[in-house]
């Protein structure tokens, strides 16, 4: 696994204390390669177990199949597949949904502006996004409110500021103070011109799917835009097994247009699929192939990604949890089953349903980041600021998620077996009752053996308390406030940009604003 950052910014360096503490204190313009991992994936599933959930998933196509709902041309296609349609009821006979998913690649590219930050899908890859949809956001000054565009757009320099995010995602939150059928273009423009990372295109309708394409065409080139993927965007299904036209229809511009799509059941269990593990699995495994086979009847090849976003109900409240075994025992398993059919696998994230970025969050937060990890994950949406069961993004957690990303990235390398991970020459240094402060084997490796937080506190109880006694939610607050000071627009070709503005504005004037 190779972390090495991609620098664009330098930073001055010079000898003396002082200056290696300007250095640590420094805030660094730079971004970790995406997740190669280095460790096995955690299996919770036999393959006895995974043949019965095929097989009942199978049957669910066959025999009850899916909807395709305010979608004409859908139902014609599957109709021309093979499949059998009743009005709006597709059900796929066994082993069709399967073999048309067979053409979906097992991993693609998908391009940033910036070359040396694009990233892989798939294979061994885990590519980190932020949190996506939120309409609330939230900050130790202005607490929770609606978000705004100013507030999306500083989103999206801290998610360009912060090393370990890989990606910048696409509604990071639903800015609500600009009309519903123009905002997409404003936070489209933002990723392009604040970010050199990817980014994800709209979905909420397929008009605006076609302007994300149209505005990669102009930021990358037409002919490179429909010979290389530059765009992984969202689709969600409307479980239980409900495909609706809106998201159909932004998944058919994507997929024409060699764009690659999440497609993701989007799962309470208990409300929206079994309470069962095996039960929620066979649901997810069904929507997931009825999906992706009809990308593939859109264009054969298309890229496009095995999605499961799962989590449980509080049979109490009626809320969704995180964190806990039951959502672990799905995502765990949806690896298999998306590893099983050679396709991407996307889940997980820094899910919680705490109100404030608290010891709640960052329990269900640390179960939730590490079990998409382990689950073989390869495109983690949410990976930091998602508060509240997503309702709110946080400014303070999604630089405290952040921050804990990197320990993703340092356990992925798994164990260093080199002369050098082995250590015996510091052991025959050191002998019996020694220490190892001083010894070669230290001095040569103390940089880069462990991974260090650049937000949490490890001083001494008299230093932190002469401080402030800061919790981490201050600490968090100072981290983002510095981050935004010390933001550096990444460059970018001006007529370029003249032209995005350009599109931007003209699409906006020429339709009224809709606020419903």
């Amino acid at each position: 696994m190779s972390d090495a950052p991609v620098r664009s910014g330098r930073r001055a360096r010079g000898g003396g204390g002082a200056a290696r503490r300007a250095e640590r204190t420094a805030v660094s313009i730079e971004t970790a390669k995406y997740i190669e991992r280095n460790i096995p994936n955690y299996e919770v599933l036999t393959e006895e177990a995974l043949d019965v959930i095929e097989a009942n998933a199978e049957t669910v196509l066959a025999e009850i199949g899916v909807n395709f709902v305010e979608n004409p041309a859908a139902l014609d296609r599957w109709r021309e597949a093979g499949a059998q349609v009743d009005g709006e009821r597709v059900r796929i006979p066994r082993g069709l949904a399967r073999k048309l998913c067979a053409t979906a690649p097992s991993e693609y590219t998908q391009h940033a502006r910036n070359p040396e930050r694009s990233v892989v899908v798939g294979g061994k890859n885990l590519v980190l996004a932020p949190v996506y949809g939120p309409p609330f956001v939230r900050d130790v000054e202005g607490g929770r409110r609606y978000a705004t565009m100013a507030d999306f757009e500083k989103f999206v320099k801290l998610g360009y500021m912060s090393k370990w995010l890989h990606h910048s995602g696409g509604t990071v939150c639903e800015p609500t103070d600009v009309a519903v059928n123009k905002r997409h273009l404003d936070m489209l423009l933002a990723h392009m011109i604040y970010s050199d990372k990817p980014f994800m295109g709209s979905v909420t309708e397929p008009s605006r799917a076609q302007d994300s394409v149209d505005m990669c065409e102009i930021l990358f080139g037409e002919e490179f835009v429909q010979n290389n993927t530059v765009m992984t965007s969202l689709i969600n299904i409307n479980s239980p097994l409900t495909f609706d036209g809106i998201m159909m229809g932004a998944l058919e511009v994507f997929a024409k247009n060699n764009q690659a799509s999440i497609i993701s059941p989007f799962i309470v269990g208990g409300a929206m699929a079994p309470v069962s593990v095996a039960g929620t699995l066979t649901q997810v495994m069904a929507e997931g192939l009825a999906g992706v086979a009809y990308s593939q009847l859109i264009r054969p090849g298309a890229p496009v990604v095995f999605g499961a976003f799962v989590t449980s109900i509080d049979m109490n409240s009626g809320a969704p949890t995180f964190g806990t075994p039951e959502a672990a025992q799905v995502t765990y398993g949806a690896g298999q089953l998306a590893r099983r059919l050679g396709l991407p696998f996307r889940s997980s994230g820094s899910f919680c349903g705490s109100k404030l970025p608290d010891a709640q969050a960052a329990y269900e937060t640390a179960n939730s980041l590490n079990m998409g990890l382990l689950a073989g994950v390869n495109f983690m949406l949410h990976s930091c600021g998602w508060l509240e069961g997503g309702l709110v993004a946080s400014f303070e957690k999604f630089v405290m998620d952040a921050d804990q990303l990197g320990i993703l990235h340092h356990f992925a390398k798994g164990v260093d077996m080199t002369e050098n991970g082995q250590a015996m020459g510091a052991i025959a240094e050191v002998g019996p009752g020694g220490h190892y402060l001083g010894c070669a084997h230290t001095q040569a490796n103390f940089k880069d053996a462990f991974w260090r937080s650049d937000l949490l506190d490890y001083k001494p109880f008299e230093t932190w308390d002469e401080e402030g006694a800061r919790d981490t939610q201050t600490l968090a607050a100072a981290r983002v406030a510095k981050l935004l000071d010390t933001y550096q627009q990444p460059p970018l070709d001006p007529e370029i940009e003249s032209r995005l503005r350009a599109y931007v504005a003209e699409k906006k004037a020429g339709m009224p604003d809709a606020f419903g």
